[in-house]
């Protein structure tokens, strides 16, 4: 394995919970997250070489992982495929908690893309002018956003 190899897979296993996260709130099926990180993965390799630390490398992968996954969402959508699924889930957890979590990640999953990027973004805490570094806006677009999206969120019904 060769220096930049090296330093590429170091990277990737450092931030390997990002990137799953990232890919969680784009789908809860376990195959097709899997096959996001994979893409994901794919795209930072394919810019690695020609990344030049001009910014934060979580920042960094945060934009990719983003952008990989509302990517292969546009093409989920126009290609309108059915999933199969089970009408039972025997790992199902029907705590409350577990309940609330699955409302609020139904509700974020009903926002375009490009608002369930910012919401990620600011579920993990990260500050309103790096999230703005992250999916291109200002950092006081990123407040107006979050503000709509909040209120947005608030009205939907389940």
């Amino acid at each position: 394995m060769n220096e930049l190899e090296s330093k590429f897979a170091q990277t990737i296993k450092q931030n390997k919970s990002t990137i799953y996260t990232v890919c969680y709130m784009f789908s809860k099926d376990a195959d097709e997250v899997s096959d996001l990180f994979q893409e994901a993965v794919i795209n930072m390799w394919c810019g690695f070489e020609g990344f030049e630390n001009r910014s934060n490398v979580k920042t960094w992968i945060y934009r990719v992982t983003l952008n990989t996954c509302i990517s292969q969402e546009r093409k989920k959508r126009r290609t309108d495929a059915e999933p199969l699924t089970m009408d039972i889930n025997l790992f199902e957890d029907h705590d409350e908690d577990t309940r609330q979590v699955d409302m609020l990640h139904e509700r974020i999953s009903r926002l375009q893309p490009f608002d369930r990027a910012i919401v990620l973004l600011w579920l993990e805490n990260m500050p309103y002018e790096e999230i703005g570094q992250v999916v291109g806006i200002s950092t006081t677009a990123v407040a107006t956003r979050l503000y709509r999206i909040k209120e947005q969120l608030k009205k939907m019904n389940n």
